[in-house]
Parts: C-alpha cells; sequence; structure tokens
C-alpha cells in the first residue's frame, strides 16, 4: 500500500529537521530530504509549494515543538534541579546514540545566513523566545524574581546549544556533563529552600 499524502509530507518534515541537525542549512538539499525520506519528487512542490524554504521552516517549527515540550515537562516536574539534570541526560543520550552526528536543528538554521529567507531567522527567534519563556516560568514559580527567571531562562539555553556544539567538535560528552554540573548547582544555590538532593552530581565520573 502507498503512503498517504499526509505521511509523506511528515516523513519529509522530520527528515528535514534530521538532516538539519546533522549538516546544517546549506547541505540540507530537497534531494538529500528524499533520499532521506524516500518520499517521490513530485509530492516536494505538492506539500511545500514554498519549496525548500518552506519545507525547513516547517522542520524548524517542528524542531521548535519537540524541545517545548521537553521543557514543558520539566515544568511539571516536583524538583526543578531534577528536572534539568533529565534535560541535559537526554541532550547526552541524542549525543551518544548518533555518534556525535546530530546536533540542533534550531542552531543550524541559526548560524547561517539566510539573506534569501529571512522568515528563517524570525522563526528561530520565535522557538528561543518560546524555550525562554517556559524556562523563564519555571524558575519564577520555583521562587526565583521574574528578571533572574528570564536571565537564568536563556543562560542555560546558551549552555545546553553551545556544550552541544562543543560535544561535536570534540567527540565526547564532557562539555555538557561539565554545563549540566554547574547549572545542577548553581540551581541548588540559587532558589529558595533548596538543598541538593545529590551532593555529588558535580563531580563527573
Amino acid at each position: 500500500m502507498s503512503p498517504r499524502k499526509s505521511d509523506s509530507r511528515e516523513r519529509m518534515v522530520v527528515g528535514t529537521a534530521a538532516l538539519l541537525g546533522e549538516y546544517g542549512v546549506g547541505a540540507t538539499s530537497v534531494d538529500r530530504v528524499l533520499a532521506r525520506t524516500g518520499a517521490p519528487r513530485g509530492s516536494v512542490y505538492h506539500h511545500f509549494p514554498g519549496g525548500r524554504a518552506q519545507l525547513i521552516n516547517e522542520a524548524v517549527a517542528l524542531a521548535g515543538d519537540y524541545v517545548a515540550d521537553l521543557i514543558d515537562a520539566a515544568t511539571r516536574a516536583d524538583d526543578v534541579t531534577e528536572a534539568m539534570d533529565a534535560f541535559f541526560a537526554l541532550w547526552r543520550d541524542r549525543l551518544v546514540e548518533s555518534d556525535f552526528r546530530v546536533g540542533c536543528p534550531i542552531v543550524a538554521v541559526a548560524v547561517e545566513t539566510n539573506d534569501d529567507a529571512p522568515h528563517l531567522a524570525r522563526s528561530v527567534a520565535e522557538v528561543f523566545a518560546r524555550w525562554r519563556d517556559a524556562l523563564a516560568g519555571l524558575f519564577l514559580r520555583n521562587g526565583l524574581p521574574e528578571a533572574r527567571s528570564r536571565r537564568l531562562a536563556a543562560f542555560v539555553i546558551a549552555a545546553v546549544e553551545g556544550a552541544v556544539i562543543m560535544c561535536r567538535a570534540e567527540h565526547s560528552t564532557a562539555p555538557l556533563d561539565d554545563a549540566a554540573a554547574e547549572i545542577h548547582d548553581l540551581l541548588v544555590h540559587a532558589l529558595p529552600d533548596r538543598s541538593d538532593p545529590d551532593p555529588g552530581h558535580g563531580t563527573r565520573p
């Protein structure tokens, strides 16, 4: 049975997001998306009349939603430090399982010039803002002032994204492990009435 049109469209968006994380915007061509997903060539402009730019934009939205869902799950956790530890652990697993090939699709789009598609830069900025607002809300509900909650949210995002880039370059989880340990300790000391349930967390084996 041939896949439904909706299946083909979804495969292409998911495949594009994966390729962005692995290769960046410049190397994520329509041909590469088709090869990765097995979608028929005619489906590209049928599903995406805006062409490659639309496909990449929808992949950015998908990747943004995925991480936002992880953050939303963290906001429902009982312990904010454990939630952040789990968030870093998910990225660690993703790096190791892909042999350090997979990075963040959002960063891939952000760091490349998009003169022909300025809306991509706006889309990326909206994704980062959504992540920052979600994390800031988490910290605010756990007793931090609003201004510091927003600063800390931006810092966590920058730390994760920067550490992932370093891990890929070094083929090691050490930068991410170090960032996770420092943010864990920072939260323990910053959040009111908070003691560390895992005092050895800041020490890597």
